[in-house]
């Protein structure tokens, strides 16, 4: 039991390690400011998409050398068209009114805009609590709704994850140039 909590304690550990890393990242980045977000809304500015294509990339690589290594398993969870649609409402709503997304609004905060802490956190408290008093009711009929379980590109393919991994990452980077 104890070797269990240990491991569990190096993930948190591990997790918020990585997350004050991001959120470190994201605010030298410019991407807790709502006039970088909009103008990334607006298609004049590209420093978040360059952030997150950035993180995406070496997110990607990471990953799948540790899994190559054996220094992880990664386990997706299923997912459905029926939970992505709800999801993406909430999601965009909440972007809509406020400009910030889940991430940004925590570096927001932690930058002291008080638009990110009252809207922001209350938006986040507000669609989480919405969610899951509707979870009962949503769950059997609309998140259900073209479930396709936990497919990933490689599964799908039939092929090596680098087979799909490589070819991607090769995109994300000519994307990430030309975007300079």
């Amino acid at each position: 039991m104890y070797k269990a909590n240990k491991k569990k304690n190096s993930r948190l550990i591990w997790g918020l390690v990585f997350g004050i890393i991001f959120g470190f990242l994201l605010q030298k980045g410019g991407a807790t400011k709502y006039d970088v977000i909009l103008g990334q809304l607006l298609l004049t500015d590209h420093t978040v998409l360059i952030i997150m294509l950035s993180a995406v990339l070496t997110g990607m690589i990471g990953l799948h050398a540790f899994k190559a290594f054996g220094l992880v398993k990664l386990t997706p969870k299923s997912g459905s068209i029926g939970q992505n649609i709800i999801g993406g409402l909430i999601f965009g709503v909440g972007f809509a009114l406020l400009g910030y997304c889940p991430g940004t609004i925590a570096g927001a905060i932690g930058n002291g805009y008080l638009d990110a802490l009252t809207g922001g956190l209350a938006g986040i408290l507000i669609g989480a609590g919405l969610y899951a008093v509707l979870y009962p009711r949503l769950r059997p009929k609309i998140l259900k709704v073209g479930n396709f379980g936990d497919l990933t590109l490689p599964r799908l393919f039939k092929v090596n994850d680098w087979v799909v991994v490589i070819p991607v990452a090769i995109f994300i980077f000519i994307l990430l140039l030309l975007l300079r």
